[in-house]
């Protein structure tokens, strides 16, 4: 498969899992965390499915688009391995991260912190989606939407 082809499916699954989630997570309360806010886009379409909900954005730095970009007080600046520890026991009804590089070596740096980060900041039931997978024993996978290949997503409650 070439990668174009591997991009879409991928962004698809995330679409997916994300439209098939909502019921999910407006089951339960708490903020929405976007790790990876990159140009905008997961971002622009979390808040057209959770519009009442807070959504705070974490990156590196801000380079989306301006219509895409969270306001100050919900935009998280710098190192999320750092910067998203502050926000453990937030109790947030989702947490999503995209932040894989498809680089095996610094993925597995990524895999040292990401699955703790993203127990840490979910309230129980809360739910997980992630383009790495997130092994943690307090996050239970769940089935994913129909047509979404095991091990292009991932899908996780809080436990």
């Amino acid at each position: 498969m070439s990668r174009l082809d591997s991009f879409i499916r991928r962004l698809a699954a995330q679409r997916d899992i994300l439209n098939a989630i909502v019921e999910l997570v407006n089951g339960t309360e708490g903020p929405v965390l976007e790790f990876g806010l990159g140009n905008g886009r997961t971002y622009d379409h979390l808040r057209e499915l959770f519009p009442e909900r807070r959504i705070i954005a974490f990156d590196r730095e801000v380079r989306s688009y301006s219509s895409s970009t969270p306001p100050a007080e919900n935009m998280v600046t710098g190192d999320i391995r750092t910067s998203g520890q502050a926000f453990v026991g937030i109790g947030a009804a989702l947490a999503h991260a995209d932040i894989g590089t498809g680089h095996d070596d610094i993925d597995a740096v990524t895999l040292t912190w990401l699955p703790q980060l993203m127990a840490g900041v979910l309230v129980k039931d809360g739910i997980a989606v992630s383009g790495l997978p997130l092994d943690r024993p307090e996050l239970a996978p769940l089935a994913l939407p129909a047509g979404v290949k095991e091990g292009r997503y991932y899908l996780y409650r809080r436990r």
